[in-house]
């Protein structure tokens, strides 16, 4: 894992920002990001401590923590804070650089643009599910954005409006912001 990669995951997120990841055959140019601070942060999966689902959240830097999402969606950080430490950064979306054909064979229907736009078609697109938890990816530096937009994190309930999402700014595979729905209450 390269130094600039590693430690505090809300001042790691912005220098992952233009890094190229690659995993298989497929390389991304990350270009939207978020930040995960651990057991000081309510919306950290590490927030409550250790369980088996967030070990890897809890080992060294430079590895994936993938988890499985409503049923049927992956997602993936990378784990930036140092052993014991379970910072992590969320890979939100990106741009596909190398292993085009690939990605575009695993999301079929979607252009170019949209073929890692979010962090659930980013894992698509690279062939990224739980068999990976706790891999360590190619990680490159990129060249540096121009402008790095911040804002709110997405789909959280708590602490959403810490504004520890980064993105390049401008960019066309930025996901959407998208505030999380407030919970229904029953009759």
């Amino acid at each position: 894992m390269p130094a600039w990669a590693e430690g505090d995951p809300v001042e790691v997120a912005p220098r992952l920002l233009g890094a190229v990841l690659t995993h298989g055959d497929v390389s991304v140019r990350l270009t939207e990001v978020e930040a995960y601070a651990g057991p000081a942060d309510p919306g950290s999966h590490a927030f409550r401590g250790q369980t088996a689902r967030n070990a890897v959240m809890f080992g060294p830097p430079g590895h994936l923590y993938v988890y499985f999402v409503y049923g049927m969606h992956h997602c993936a950080n990378l784990v930036t804070g140092p052993a014991g430490d379970p910072g992590a950064v969320l890979l939100r979306a990106g741009e596909v650089v190398d292993g085009l054909e690939v990605a575009r064979g695993r999301r079929s229907g979607s252009t170019d643009r949209e073929l890692a736009r979010g962090p659930a078609r980013l894992c698509r697109a690279m062939g990224i599910d739980l068999t990976h938890n706790g891999v360590r990816p190619a990680l490159a530096p990129g060249e540096r954005p121009a402008s790095i937009s911040t804002g709110p994190r997405v789909g959280l309930r708590h602490a959403a409006d810490r504004p520890w999402r980064f993105w390049i700014t401008d960019d066309p595979t930025v996901s959407t912001y998208r505030p999380a729905a407030p919970r229904r209450t029953g009759r």
